[in-house]
Parts: structure tokens; sequence; C-alpha cells
């Protein structure tokens, strides 16, 4: 069994994929790299291709029909041999040094029949013309390197939360979660990191900034115009995380405020797009989800509703919907996000 396997989603990849494989591969044969060409109309599936056929037993080819983000990170778990299992988008890169780091742990691990659900390290948000890159760190709530339960979280600061560039999770508990990322659908990348989150007892956390996470190409699915035009697909999501997530029913008081935080922006950053469109069928969409939110899991509704940001996010004045833009420019200033 390969130590981890590594999907990397390719839509029209062509231009930048190799960066990302290479770095990739420096992590030797106790990884896998499985190139997920989801129905690309360039040259990705003949690079993904020439990748296996340069590096056997290391690199794997897997060709499928479009279906989006989502699908291909589900073939690439469907196709998955090793213990652990990571994403990594095909715009993106991994620090070397962080990577030989991640795979002494992981080794560790296997080495001491550990069975460690979830490892966190850092990830850098490269946003382009930016001169401060942003690092994204968990040591004020997550203790370095040991094998911790949820009781033994500190707390995290707003706007801080654990996410797919952070995450390498245990392969078989991926499987055991249920985990199925709706296809065609953007922004999968907050279910696949919220829904196994429930199923983790056991955190370990390396301090190293291993993730290097791309941001800024105009056509990007981060960018703002662009997840306006795709509102729906995030409005989905959202949806999903509530249905698929029971807050009530986490026994573990700490994994449920967790989670909540984590559904709480998800939903600010839903609602605030819908007001930032400046659409009248936008605004109503923002009413129908908190109506929703509301008629599927009252106990979120009111909490969330009770918050500051819930709060503004449902002033239906000018005055109010601009209180709550500015709030969120403000959040973007602060933690590097688009």
């Amino acid at each position: 069994m390969k130590l981890l396997s590594i999907a990397v989603p390719c839509f029209n990849s062509q231009d930048y994929m190799r960066h990302c494989v290479d770095t990739l591969l420096t992590g030797g044969d106790e990884v896998e790299i499985l190139i997920v060409n989801d129905g690309s109309k360039d040259n990705t599936a003949a690079i993904a291709d020439e990748y296996e056929r340069l590096y056997p037993g290391i690199v794997r080819a897997v060709h499928q029909e479009n279906g989006g983000h989502g699908a291909a990170v589900m073939a690439g778990l469907k196709n998955a041999k090793g213990r652990y299992f990571k994403v990594v988008d095909s715009d993106d890169w991994v620090d070397e040094e962080a990577y030989a780091k991640i795979l002494c742990a992981l080794r560790g691990f296997v080495q001491s029949e550990q069975e460690v659900d979830l490892v966190v390290s850092n990830f850098v948000y490269d946003k382009v013309g930016a001169r401060h890159k942003k690092v994204m760190s968990y040591g004020n709530a997550l203790p370095e390197e040991q094998v911790i339960g949820w009781d033994q979280v500190g707390r995290f600061h707003k706007g801080q939360y654990i996410l797919m560039h952070s995450v390498i999770y245990r392969t078989q508990l991926l499987i055991d979660s249920g985990l199925d990322l709706p296809r065609h659908t953007f922004y999968v990348d907050n279910l696949f990191v919220y829904v196994p989150m429930q199923c983790v007892k056991s955190i370990y956390y390396i301090n190293v900034d291993f993730y290097h996470y791309f941001i800024g190409r105009d056509d990007q699915s981060v960018n703002e115009s662009v997840m306006i035009k795709r509102i729906d697909q995030q409005i989905k999501v959202n949806k999903l995380m509530l249905q698929q997530v029971r807050l009530q029913g986490i026994k573990n008081a700490r994994l449920r405020q967790y989670l909540y935080n984590y559904l709480e922006i998800i939903t600010v950053v839903s609602s605030i797009l819908l007001i930032r469109s400046g659409t009248a069928e936008n605004l109503a969409k923002k009413q129908e989800l908190w109506d929703h939110i509301k008629a599927n899991d009252p106990w979120a509704y009111y909490r969330l509703r009770r918050g500051i940001m819930g709060q503004a996010m449902n002033w239906n004045s000018r005055v109010g919907r601009a209180f709550a833009v500015t709030a969120y420019k403000i959040s973007q200033k602060i933690f590097g996000f688009n």
C-alpha cells in the first residue's frame, strides 16, 4: 500500500499542471499521483499519459467525461491505494521541504500502527500582485506534532478554518464517512472538508507551509464576479452542508462548535454575494436560503440569525446591506481571500 495518494483534478490544465505535478513527484515512490483528466479539450490528457509513462508506479492517469471538480475528486478517491489522501488542484503546488516533513510524519504513523484520522498543515495564499503572501496557520488552535482529540483543540480565530488546502485525510475515513460530492458543481471543496470532519477523532498538526494556493486568475472559480455568476452552485453547497451534517447530533462540543462556525462563514459568504449582486432576484434567493435553513435545521437557524453577521445579512434596508458589504470587505483585507 502506498503511503499517500494525491488526486490532481485537471480540466484544460495544460498551461500549468506540469509545475504542480513536478513538485508532487519529489515525494518519491511512497506517493501515488492520480492525475484526473476531467474531460479536457486541450492537451491535458496527453500530458497526464506522458507522466504515467515516465513515472510508472507513481503516476496514474485517470480519464473521465467531464463531471466537474467534485466528480474528479471522487474519481481520485475511488482509484486511491494510499493510506492517506490529499487533493492538490492543478494550478497549485507544494513546498518540497514541507512535503518531506509531512511524509516523515505519515511514515511514523504507519510504523507505530497509529490510526490518525486527519493531518493538518499550513497553506499559503499565493495571490497575484500581492507582496505579502498570507499564510493560514493553526498553531494557536492545534498543538504541534501531537496526536490529539477534539477536547485538546483550542480556539480558532474568526476567518481561520481548516480548508481543503490544509488537510490530509485517512483514506478509509473518507470512504466510511459516505462522502459523495455532487457533479458539475463548484465550491465542493467545502463539502470535502466539512462532511468527513464529523467522523474525525484524532488530529495531528505539522506547522509547515506545505500547500501554495494560487489565487487571482480572472477566470478562477473564487473570483468574486465569477462566484456571483455561479451563485446557485454556492447556495447548493451551502444547503448540502446543512443537510449532510446535523449539528445537534454532534456529541463533542468543540467539534460541534467548529462545524457551526464553518457553516456560519459559508452562509455569510453566500448571503454577501447575493447582496453584492444588487439584483432583486438574488435578494429573493438570499431570503429563500435563510428560509430553507429555518425549515431544515431550526437549531442552526436561530444560532446563525442571532449572530452579528447573521443579523447584518438580514437587514433589509440599504444601510444594513451597506454595513454587511463593508464588513465583508474588511474581512477580505484581513484574511486575504478573494
